[in-house]
């Protein structure tokens, strides 16, 4: 007959397995974050700005402004020097056996594009342990759960780069796939975007890449939330949206931020395989005239759009 010890200590031994298993999750909800935050393996990571995380930020969370993650302003979806980023994650204190938590604002569908975006990063990086605090901030605040105004202490780690090429595509790589139909590129940019209605700053000229199909990334959410939807619910918007196979799919916005958000979607949420990141987008894309492209509209066009913008 086991002792009570025994039984005891395989309880713990199970719990520990399910919260493993539990912890790598790439949503959590508020309450599933409170019951895990002040275990030591655990990073919260607040991606808003510094005077908002100054204000009151989830205790024990870490600051990283989400412009730390990204490019110059003439193409911000370009990433950042593996180097300098690797500096960052070791300033955090976080290394491969941290679970890292990213949280943004929750303001709407897009700032949930930012803890998306980070996320794709970190797991570029080489981390695994990874999930986004679903509903940001505001949920965490809507919860009724803690917040204070310390700046915890954190010792750096001695993290190191270990890149997964198999999360991300190139300017090069993307104008391969172009045509061919085992690649789905997927735009996921609001339609007007796809269309050639507008255009971001960043890009030369309006459309989108040749071949491509539209998803909008605000799909993905509750209706006036940043709340993503449950897993089931993701899988039938995929279904609808994408009906066709595809054995690799390329997601691309204007700067790899609303592309970050298809990303999770369908690789983190839905399960699917082979989905990669396009980070540079249409910012790099566009500026290349050999490149082709859908839905430009003609010259005659774009000079009076060019026009209406200069009046307003």
């Amino acid at each position: 007959m086991k002792s009570l010890t025994s039984y005891l200590g395989a309880a713990v031994v199970a719990l520990g397995a399910s919260s493993a298993a539990w912890a790598a999750q790439p949503l959590l909800t508020p309450p599933e974050l409170e019951a895990i935050r002040q275990d030591p393996a655990v990073r919260v990571i607040d991606i808003r700005p510094p005077d908002a995380y100054a204000a009151g930020h989830i205790p024990g969370a870490v600051s990283a402004p989400y412009g730390q993650w990204r490019g110059p302003a003439d193409n911000p979806g370009e990433l950042p020097p593996v180097s300098r980023l690797t500096e960052l994650v070791r300033g955090l204190g976080v290394d491969a056996g941290t679970h890292a938590i990213v949280v943004s604002s929750g303001a709407d569908a897009t700032d949930f594009g930012a803890s998306a975006r980070v996320y794709w990063t970190l797991k570029y990086l080489g981390l695994k342990d990874l999930s986004i605090l679903n509903g940001g901030l505001k949920a965490w605040a809507d919860a009724g759960l803690p917040q204070d105004q310390a700046a915890p202490a954190v010792t750096a780690s001695a993290f190191e780069a270990r890149l997964d090429d198999s999360l991300i595509a190139t300017t090069e790589q993307v104008a391969a796939q172009v045509g061919n139909p085992a690649v789905r590129l997927v735009d996921a940019r609001p339609l007007d975007f796809y269309l050639g209605k507008v255009k971001a700053p960043t890009a030369q000229v309006p459309g989108t890449i040749q071949g491509a199909v539209n998803l909008e990334n605000g799909k993905w959410f509750k209706p006036g939330t940043s709340i993503f939807v449950s897993a089931d619910e993701a899988r039938r918007i995929a279904a609808q949206s994408l009906p066709e196979p595809a054995d690799e799919t390329i997601s691309f916005c204007n700067t790899g931020h609303w592309a970050a958000t298809d990303w999770f979607a369908l690789s983190e949420v839905v399960g699917q395989k082979n989905v990669r990141l396009y980070p540079a987008s249409l910012a790099e894309w566009s500026h290349d005239s050999a490149l082709p492209m859908d839905n430009v509209p003609g010259r005659g066009s774009q000079i009076l759009d060019k026009l209406k913008g200069l009046l307003g």
